[in-house]
């Protein structure tokens, strides 16, 4: 197992920081930058550590709009803050699952190569072609706004089975939810927002179950502590940075430009495999 350098976490952690917020698969990207720099290592340590600080680099980029559906949470009645939240939670119900039944599989994934990297990136690149071709055939509305709907139950649940099969290295998780999404007729700004706060919770719990069941310790001892903390604080500067500029992006441009790169990518893979 060679060890991660600090030259070599600072440059993962800005990867994990950029590439998280698009829907090019931040964990197939760290794959491929650790399999240039001749990582072998296959704990999930360093790349829980990332993605925790881009969901901590996320929570402060929407503190106002997390603060706003806390604060309508905490009054206790059925509102539209509290409707929210709770799609939230259902959408994690399927990565739940998975997480609970099937973690040692998920993980054996990791560990499998850039052949598995390379076909995930293909499959993105024609979950987000077909959607966003599916998206331009909606008609638009007389005044020229975005036709769709909002993000409900059924659709969180959806998106939610999207998010826990995008766990595979290569299947960007924000391609897959966004693309889900927009299939189920959701406005692509609503599914953009939803999908990048739904996964909040999922990543924090398991960097948290990590830590309190002792196997952050134990992989950890593969990485030095300098390591592991530049990888973090890159991934979370970066990932603040890129944050708004990113959603931005989603919201506005077209998915068939992430899905050539995508394709590119992942054809790429194949040769450095």
């Amino acid at each position: 197992m060679n060890e991660i350098s600090e030259i070599q976490a600072v440059l993962l952690g800005l990867i994990q920081g950029l590439t998280e917020f698009l829907p090019v698969s931040s964990s197939g990207h760290l794959a491929i930058g650790k399999a240039l720099f001749g990582i072998e290592s296959e704990n999930l340590t360093f790349e829980v550590a990332v993605h925790a600080a881009t969901v901590l680099s996320t929570i402060v980029a929407f503190r106002k709009e997390i603060w706003a559906l806390l604060k309508g949470f905490f009054k206790f009645r059925y509102n539209e803050e509290t409707a929210y939240i709770l799609k939230i939670c259902v959408s994690m119900i399927p990565v739940l699952i998975v997480g609970l039944f099937m973690k040692d599989k998920v993980e054996g994934f990791f560990g499998s190569g850039l052949v598995v990297v390379g076909c995930c990136l293909l499959l993105t690149a024609f979950l987000l072609g077909l959607s966003e071709y599916i998206y331009k055939m909606r008609p638009k509305r007389s005044d020229g706004s975005e036709y769709g709907r909002k993000v409900g139950y059924f659709e969180a649940f959806t998106i939610g089975m999207a998010q826990a099969v995008a766990v595979l290295p290569g299947l960007s998780r924000s391609g897959s939810t966004i693309a889900t999404g927009l299939l189920c007729g959701v406005k692509k700004s609503e599914v953009a927002q939803f999908s990048f706060l739904m996964v909040l919770v999922p990543i924090l719990g398991e960097a948290f179950l990590e830590v309190v069941g002792g196997d952050f310790a134990a992989a950890a001892s593969g990485i030095s502590g300098l390591s592991l903390f530049l990888g973090f604080l890159t991934a979370f500067v970066s990932g603040y940075v890129a944050c708004r500029w990113m959603i931005n992006i989603v919201r506005k441009a077209r998915l068939t430009w992430f899905a050539l790169y995508c394709t590119v990518v992942g054809i790429l893979c194949f040769f450095i495999s």
